[in-house]
């Protein structure tokens, strides 16, 4: 990369990174809608611990936010959302829709889904007629969305609601009982939005400015990552942008950082101490959390339990610019149990207890316990911690 006119430290990385990310300084105004233009994409998964992870990744950014606030936010009377496929499957800002129509292209081109439909055409046309007769529904309401076999063994009524939403047919603007309920896009995207054709270069620059003012600093991977674009169409952009080029400490490949982060650098900010979920945006590319944290950390909620490292669904701990420890949390009636702590530094159990105590908070629970930590000799300095937060 030509042109580098900066080299940041790692902690200068850290913290522009953080503070794009809405992890450090001031909470922004303006709530979840405000966070998730912010963050451009908020990552959505099944698994439940504590909350789902939609719910955390606002919780570490705003607080003890009421969750059924951050529920209306995604997907309550007139939310500005939409779902689609980002980074993965994720609730986006509604005037991102136009931006993703190189997905949407990107799909089409492919023709099908990994599933495979017994009667393509006939299956997509029954579904789009529903819809357009009965108004916005579930894959139940549809029919039903599984065969009768494991989860993965979808209907032929939810393969192709799925394919529709993937090519832009379908849209997910809300969800029951964590269901998505499908619609016709002519009917759910405002005209305006939906007339929008972008060539993929006018996708991808939208997508790349927006993971660079998201990210704070980035490599050219990271950018590619965060969005779900290919590297070459992010490549061709790049000159495009306003992402000035810098090198970061340690790093082997050149970096890009948003002007407007790099200008923070001066700047006094407050970081946080708090649990994250494993699927926030901050930890989405386990490449670039060993760059920036030195953590090697990978969900292990479906790697055999004898062979797990930190747990089930591990959540690291980030206090001010660094990742300190990892706790595997539970629920067990009014208590947070942490299953397991690791500490990455033996001297963090006082960040930890905190994140513990803040996080028992927010769900309801009145007592923290704790089964198991890493390393066990500092076991009784986290308990002792604990017992002084509460």
């Amino acid at each position: 990369m030509s042109g580098t006119s900066e080299t940041l430290s790692i902690e200068e990385a850290r913290r522009i990174v953080l503070l794009a990310q809405g992890l450090r300084g001031p909470r922004a105004r303006g709530g979840v809608p405000a966070m998730l233009r912010r963050l451009g994409a908020v990552q959505l998964d099944t698994i439940s611990v504590l909350a789902r992870s939609h719910e955390l990744v606002a919780y570490a950014r705003l607080g003890a936010v009421g969750r059924d606030r951050v529920e209306r936010a995604y997907w309550g009377r007139g939310s500005s959302t939409f779902e689609y496929w980002s980074h993965a499957a994720c609730v986006l800002p509604l005037e991102d829709w136009p931006a993703y129509g190189v997905t949407r292209r990107s799909w089409r081109a492919r023709g099908k889904r990994w599933h495979v439909l017994e009667d393509h055409d006939k299956s997509c046309a029954d579904v789009l007629a529903r819809l357009r007769a009965e108004g916005p529904l579930t894959a139940n309401e549809l029919g039903g969305a599984k065969k009768g076999g494991p989860w993965w063994d979808w209907s032929e009524t939810k393969i192709a609601a799925e394919w529709l939403l993937d090519i832009g047919e379908l849209v997910c603007r809300e969800r029951r009982g964590f269901a998505r309920v499908y619609d016709l896009a002519e009917r759910a995207i405002p005209p305006d939005l939906r007339s929008q054709e972008w060539s993929d270069d006018q996708c991808a620059l939208r997508l790349v400015t927006a993971a660079g003012r998201s990210l704070g600093v980035a490599t050219e991977a990271d950018l590619a990552v965060y969005h779900g674009l290919p590297r070459p169409l992010v490549r061709r952009v790049l000159p495009s942008t306003a992402l000035v080029p810098v090198a970061v400490e340690g790093w082997a490949k050149g970096a890009y950082a948003d002007p407007d982060a790099l200008g923070s650098l001066g700047t006094r900010a407050r970081g946080r101490t708090v649990m994250l979920s494993p699927f926030d945006s901050l930890l989405w590319y386990r490449e670039r959390v060993e760059r920036l944290f030195g953590l090697r950390h990978r969900l292990e909620a479906y790697t055999p339990k004898a062979k797990r490292i930190f747990g089930y669904f591990a959540m690291p701990v980030l206090a001010g610019t660094r990742i300190v420890g990892l706790v595997d949390p539970a629920r067990d009636g009014d208590a947070l149990v942490a299953r397991q702590v690791t500490l990455l530094d033996p001297d963090a159990w006082a960040h930890v207890a905190r994140a513990l105590v803040d996080a028992a908070a927010w769900v309801g629970c009145m007592r923290v316990t704790v089964e198991r930590v890493e390393p066990a000799s500092a076991g009784a300095d986290l308990t002792r911690a604990l017992g002084h937060q509460a």
